[in-house]
């Protein structure tokens, strides 16, 4: 991880508006899905159904935590959704959302 990703990765809150950057794409795959960054060329693998779910709806949520409750998930999974997030936010494939946008 590069220094300007370790400090968006540090950045990233769950009390913060964040979405899916426009220029990434999902694939459905059985497994989750394939997560596509057209600018950065990046892939990712999203292994998790649960998280795909998320990452579709994060940016219609006011924060972060009000899209894991919407998603209902279980409290005891929400460290581990929180490290995949913001390792997704510092390659770019999340990005924040300033107020008054959506």
């Amino acid at each position: 991880m590069t220094t300007s990703e370790t400090a968006l990765a540090s950045q990233f809150s769950l009390d913060d508006h964040w979405g899916l950057h426009p220029r990434v794409a999902l694939r459905p795959e059985p497994f989750g899905a394939l997560a596509y960054h057209y600018d950065n060329r990046r892939l990712n693998f999203v292994r998790s159904p649960d998280l795909v779910a998320l990452l579709e709806t994060l940016g219609d949520h006011r924060s972060v935590r009000a899209a894991f409750e919407a998603a209902q998930l279980d409290h005891q999974r929400w460290p581990a959704f929180e490290k995949a997030l913001a390792a997704l936010a510092a390659s770019d494939f999340i990005e924040p959302i300033e107020p008054g946008h959506s």
